[in-house]
């Protein structure tokens, strides 16, 4: 996949309730450029029913969409909350599976950089999130994914200011 070649893609990925969007936000706001929103809480939100596997297919497809339409505006980096690697994490742990459209995509699509917020915040409570007992659990399989796949990566941990100041630190060398 093409992109514009000024433009370093950063996907924030982990474990629910780890500030993956709040970092997104800050992280654009430091840089003076674009991030992309989790798709998956737009769709969610509207959604009537509880969410099917096919779901995941819709949800993964919206946001390349995004993604794709923030990076005609950004400058610099563009900070993804979340990706593709995610939805196969998500899908995986649910329903034993995942699309290969997704896994098609996952390694077609490059990004430069991830960011994986380590579990040092505090769980906050909301209704789409699943499993507060498993963010550990689920923080070493993002680990692993990114050791396993030989993707670079750097660990963003602390409280408030520090959490920014750190990611912000991992981006000087890339």
């Amino acid at each position: 996949m093409e992109y514009k070649t000024k433009v370093k893609r950063i996907a924030i990925i982990g474990p629910e309730s780890t500030g993956k969007s709040k970092l997104a936000q800050e992280l654009a706001e430091f840089y003076y450029t674009e991030w992309v929103p989790e798709f998956a809480r737009f769709y969610l939100d509207r959604l009537e029913r509880d969410y099917q596997e096919a779901d995941l297919l819709e949800i993964a497809k919206a946001q390349l969409t995004w993604e794709d339409d923030r990076a005609v505006l950004a400058d610099k980096y563009l900070f993804c909350d979340t990706n593709l690697v995610v939805l196969r994490i998500w899908s995986q742990d649910k329903y034993g599976k995942t699309d290969p459209w997704i896994l098609d995509q996952i390694s077609q699509r490059k990004y430069d950089f991830y960011l994986l917020p380590y579990i040092d915040i505090p769980w906050e409570d909301d209704p789409q999130r699943e499993h507060p007992q498993r963010r550990k659990e689920f923080f070493n399989i993002y680990l692993n994914f990114l050791e396993s796949n030989q993707l670079p990566y750097g660990i963003v941990m602390g409280i408030e200011d520090e959490r920014l100041a750190c990611a912000i630190k991992l981006l000087e060398n890339i």
